[in-house]
């Protein structure tokens, strides 16, 4: 049916031929009461303004700014409990309240042990806490608040929240409410429900950029909490599909997995979060290399916050060491299975000289920093020794059998893809691949040549195509492989750089060589036209649209501007891990969409949780204004706002059957 029906201009030609909709619709709104009431309850839904969305992306693994950011809704919860109590409460006593907000459990058995007079804290905190609900509820319907109150207080809360504590009427009610909660020592549990449901509430849908995994140590942390969150969607990122490629069974999948955890000396969500035997690979390391200091594979750890000891660094630096050699050797047979990807330049084994003390790339010969390679036989550099294939069986098996992991994997198929477009926004992760003249780029998969939206929704299905059972036994072995290359592969929408230089960072001094050459997306975005372009290949229209994506890091500190393109095209990737603080000069951006436009959140490095719940400390965050507007957006401006409006119009063409006799009232 037509989103634009004039209300009056029915017929009884139009009814008849939308007549099986409206069959179907009559069983749920059976009159024309039933059917009245909901077009004036969808009508009333259009004209509230929109909630607010927030972007991130390039979380890897930090856990706690991740889940602070959502607790303080990257800031929001704040800035509205000052507009309420700026004049009326002091900055220490906000601290605290925004602290009981964010981590209430916390935070009150804090309260409870130094607090002289509790009683009197429950009836002021619960009277403060109720106004900010009220704050911050005010955007939605009763019916929206009311699904996210907890069942065993919702009556209460509502009543709570549609009556003011100053009415002289309902003064002695609403007072006398609080004090029943006190007296039958429900107040703690109360506060609690409260502070999550403004948390739920500040935010009303969440989009990851990609990125969850790898160098932080929470990232089955962050899936953990996604799994208990109420609206979010996802976009696929290098470091995601990786890991998806390990849990499908991909051999250099898993070998890069184990890799860079050891890269990082942190191996929390594989042991800790997945249950991954990490016991076969340290007994095969300190077996093979236990004459060999292992000193490049050295982790990365922070200085200044040692959690290996001497001993437990030198395991980690020999599996380290083991399993680098193990996935160079696997990607090289996968290169070898896949001519078509073009890769050989990555097959850097059989370019070793002799005594593997130097190698020759493009005619210059540069020496190793490590020349001892007990496993590799210079006549079939590639071939897994019988110990190392024994190993990534065992390996694989791991990976396989995790039931968590699974569990969290599943999360990237329900909620996530390649692509999203909400709103005029169109995300990705990290590129969509160009010519450099700005026009899309064909590329070849499975034997046929993609390019922009056609290329990322067919690279969609592939990568579905690898854990689907009824498809082609020859199709899901390409889709499998098909993992590797996303992570790594030169026209891979997911990478877009000419190669990742792994082998050369771990082997080569002169820095020449681990130079990555950025796909022309990169060079091109900041070109209006460019981006134009891509959003006329995506279908993307309105006034104000945008292309939002991460994967490389913003230089802030070197004065690189995230807005691009004009404010058509934003890069949030401002580095949430530690590892790339010193990249960025900042620990992460969040981009908050609400009713009144754009504003990109900056954020100071997190502290931890323990000191915002005992110190009272929050992220430091910057805003800056994006794209702002002089009229609020409502619902009806949205693509919500649209899909209400299609139901409205169906609506009143049930109404114009039902009074014309056309489709009998069920009741």
């Amino acid at each position: 049916m037509s989103d634009t029906v004039d209300n009056k201009k029915f017929s009884a030609q139009r009814v008849d031929s939308d007549r099986r909709v409206l069959e179907l619709l009559s069983q749920t709104f059976g009159s024309i009461s039933a059917a009245s009431t909901e077009i004036i309850n969808l009508e009333a839904i259009l004209n509230l303004p929109k909630g607010t969305e927030h972007f991130v992306a390039d979380l890897h693994g930090e856990d706690e700014a991740f889940r602070h950011i959502l607790k303080n809704a990257s800031g929001n919860i704040k800035r509205k409990v000052n507009e309420i109590y700026a004049n009326t409460m002091r900055e220490s006593e906000i601290a605290e309240l925004c602290s009981l907000i964010y981590y209430p459990e916390q935070k009150l058995e804090l309260i409870r042990a130094e607090e002289p007079d509790l009683e009197n804290f429950y009836n002021i905190t619960l009277h403060r806490l109720v106004r900010v609900l009220q704050s911050v509820s005010s955007k939605y319907t009763r019916s929206k608040v009311r699904k996210n109150l907890p069942h065993e207080y919702a009556y209460i809360i509502e009543e709570l929240l549609h009556e003011a504590p100053e009415a002289e009427n309902k003064q002695l009610y609403y007072n006398r409410i609080v004090e029943t909660i006190i007296s039958c020592e429900q107040a703690d549990d109360f506060i609690i429900a409260l502070c999550n449901v403004i948390q739920r509430l500040s935010i009303d849908r969440l989009h990851i950029l990609g990125d969850i995994y790898d160098r932080g140590h929470g990232a089955h942390i962050i899936m953990d909490t996604l799994l208990d969150y109420n609206s979010f969607d996802m976009q696929w990122g290098n470091h995601d599909i990786l890991w998806m490629g390990a849990a499908a069974g991909n051999e250099c999948n898993i070998a890069n997995v184990l890799r860079i955890a050891l890269r990082y000396g942190d191996l929390a969500t594989l042991e800790e979060g997945y249950g991954i035997n990490l016991l076969p690979l340290a007994t095969f390391a300190m077996d093979v290399y236990k004459n060999d200091s292992c000193s490049i594979f050295m982790p990365k750890t922070d200085p200044d916050c040692p959690i290996h000891s001497k001993k437990t660094l030198e395991l980690l630096s020999k599996m380290h060491k083991a399993i680098a050699i193990i996935q160079f050797k696997l990607e090289g047979s996968m290169i070898d299975r896949h001519p078509e990807w073009k890769m050989d330049d990555r097959k850097l084994l059989s370019v070793l000289s002799p005594d593997r003390k130097s190698i020759s790339l493009n005619g210059v010969s540069y020496p190793m920093l490590d020349s001892n390679f007990p496993t590799i036989d210079p006549a079939d550099p590639y071939k897994l020794s019988p110990e190392e294939d024994q190993l990534m069986q065992r390996l694989q098996r791991s990976f396989e059998i995790s039931d968590k992991l699974k569990r969290h994997i599943n999360v990237f198929y329900d909620h996530g893809g390649m692509f999203n477009i909400v709103n005029s926004n169109l995300m990705f992760h990290a590129s969509v691949p160009l010519n450099a003249d700005g026009s899309l780029k064909e590329v070849d998969l499975l034997g046929k040549k993609y390019k922009g939206k056609e290329l990322l929704n067919n690279i969609g299905m592939l990568v579905r195509a690898a854990i689907n059972h009824d498809t082609p036994a020859h199709i899901r072995d390409y889709a499998r492989d098909y993992y590797w290359y996303l992570w790594c592969g030169p026209d891979s929408p997911l990478f877009d750089k000419h190669a990742m230089t792994t082998f050369e960072r771990y082997f080569i001094a002169d820095k020449s060589t681990h130079v990555e050459e950025k796909g022309f997306y990169y060079t091109l975005r900041d070109r209006e036209d460019v981006v134009d372009h891509i959003l006329d290949e995506f279908g993307v229209t309105g006034p104000h649209r945008h292309i939002i994506n991460g994967h490389v890091p913003v230089k802030v500190g070197k004065g690189e501007n995230p807005v691009k393109a004009n404010g058509k095209l934003m890069v949030i990737d401002g580095g949430f891990a530690k590892a790339y603080h010193h990249t960025t000069g900042i620990a992460g951006y969040t981009l908050v969409f609400h009713s009144r436009g754009f504003v990109l959140v900056q954020h100071e490095p997190f502290s931890s949780t323990e000191e915002a719940i005992r110190n009272c400390t929050d992220i430091v965050s910057t805003n800056t204004l994006v794209e702002m507007s002089r009229n609020r957006m409502l619902v009806r401006d949205t693509d919500k706002g649209r899909e209400l409006q299609s139901q409205i119009n169906e609506l009143r063409e049930l109404l114009y059957a039902y009074r014309h006799g056309m489709i009998k009232p069920r009741r």
